[in-house]
């Protein structure tokens, strides 16, 4: 993709590569006479899983209740078109497999649960603020350990493919053939987040794995099912979170993690509950362009799985959630002490990057080593802003009121000092 090539904001008409296109038409036409491309039901989705692996352990019932709920949230809410339920299906296969072997993990390790997870480092801040660029300038230094796409889509080991590498070959493919299909279905995305299977990717698709995570309404319209999630005491989602963490430290030992994910703006004490020894990196920017940017990546997303994309939609449902992270957000560090963070602006780090990085390297109790500023400036040398293309994106796109943007987020621009774009 060239470097001046702009995303569209055609929103409402994702793009759809020919073959896609007239998939979709066939499908449509099946669809009429009551014959679907792709099952969605409980039982099948648990019965491929387990036979993929020939495992059949999904722990408690709580974890089939969201299940339930999740499904039925897409068959009453999402509008998928057909390839869309395709692709549902066989991500949430997926998660279950994963979710069969980790626990088969767990039960066959029992000494991966005294693994310590040490002082790792967060970093959070609402979409678009420069958590991606922060969390990938941390993740060169080579003392760090980072959780890679790769290891995000398939972090348990799979033993019955004979490598004698627990599969790693295996699930680097499945990660490079999930980046290039990716890239052929939307490939306006790259120019606002880039995907590398190999590269460092968020955590949030570890909470996939108790169907506690928020990917589901990044990429599908499944309201219900993210107003009861809201809900929810997520004790149990970070337990099972830090789990697969210690299973990839079980696979890899060494290094102290980088992870980075907006959803912990939500349960930063639960975070800190988890993790007493944990560090938070929180980035900022001015609340007016991060809404529209985020607002656009989340209208790309839903294209790939439906063509029932209103903007407007995404926008009531986004503006919400980003208001409610940051309100809890700003109520979870007045209780928990301000020791315990690091505040970095969008601006300065993308003015001098160096600077920001001792400061927070500072904070970290560490240094930059030699090493680590060399990898440091290979990678921001590699990724140039704009590598992939120009993200297009304006507020007025989305039907948000300027003012009542700016009001919601008055006190938060004030408390961090943030300025306007």
């Amino acid at each position: 993709m060239s470097g001046t090539r702009q995303t569209s904001t055609d929103y409402t008409r994702p793009y759809r590569p020919l073959p896609v296109a007239l998939l979709n038409r066939c499908g449509r036409i099946l669809e009429r006479f009551g014959l679907e491309l792709s099952d969605l039901s409980e039982a099948s989705l648990v019965a491929a899983a387990r036979k993929v692996t020939g495992l059949r352990d999904l722990g408690g019932e709580g974890f089939f209740a969201r299940l339930s709920l999740l499904l039925q949230s897409v068959h009453d809410e999402a509008r998928l078109h057909p390839l869309g339920r395709i692709m549902v299906r066989q991500n949430l296969i997926r998660i279950l497999a994963n979710r069969l072997r980790l626990l088969a993990t767990l039960d066959r390790h029992p000494e991966i649960d005294a693994l310590a997870v040490d002082a790792p480092i967060f970093v959070v801040g609402l979409q678009r603020t420069g958590t991606t660029v922060m969390n990938r300038l941390l993740a060169a230094d080579p003392a760090h350990r980072f959780l890679a796409s790769w290891q995000a889509i398939s972090p348990a080991p799979i033993q019955t493919d004979g490598q004698g590498d627990l599969g790693e070959a295996r699930r680097k493919r499945l990660a490079e053939i999930s980046q290039r299909g990716l890239a052929y279905l939307a490939p306006d995305f790259f120019a606002i987040h880039p995907v590398e299977a190999l590269g460092p990717e968020e955590d949030c698709l570890l909470f996939d794995y108790g169907l506690w995570g928020t990917v589901p309404e990044a990429t599908l319209h499944v309201p219900s099912f993210s107003a009861w999630l809201e809900q929810q005491d997520h004790r149990e989602a970070y337990r099972f979170y830090a789990r697969v963490l210690r299973v990839l430290q079980f696979q890899w030992p060494g290094g102290r993690w980088v992870l980075k994910t907006p959803q912990h703006m939500e349960q930063l004490e639960v975070l800190l509950e988890t993790f007493p020894d944990a560090r938070i990196v929180q980035t900022h920017r001015d609340p007016l362009r991060v809404l529209a940017s985020f607002c656009s990546m989340m209208a790309h997303a839903r294209g790939v799985f439906s063509d029932a994309v209103d903007p407007q939609e995404v926008a009531r449902h986004w503006f919400g959630k980003a208001r409610r992270m940051v309100e809890r957000a700003m109520a979870a560090r007045e209780r928990c002490g301000p020791e315990r963070f690091c505040d970095v602006l969008y601006y300065d780090l993308v003015r001098d990057p160096g600077a920001e990085l001792r400061r927070v390297y500072a904070f970290l109790g560490a240094e930059i080593s030699p090493q680590a500023q060399a990898a440091m400036r290979r990678w921001t040398e590699r990724n140039p802003q704009h590598k992939h293309g120009r993200h297009h994106y304006r507020l007025d796109d989305f039907g948000l009121d300027r003012d009542e943007v700016e009001a919601a987020f008055a006190d938060y621009r004030a408390r961090f000092a943030i300025p306007h774009e």
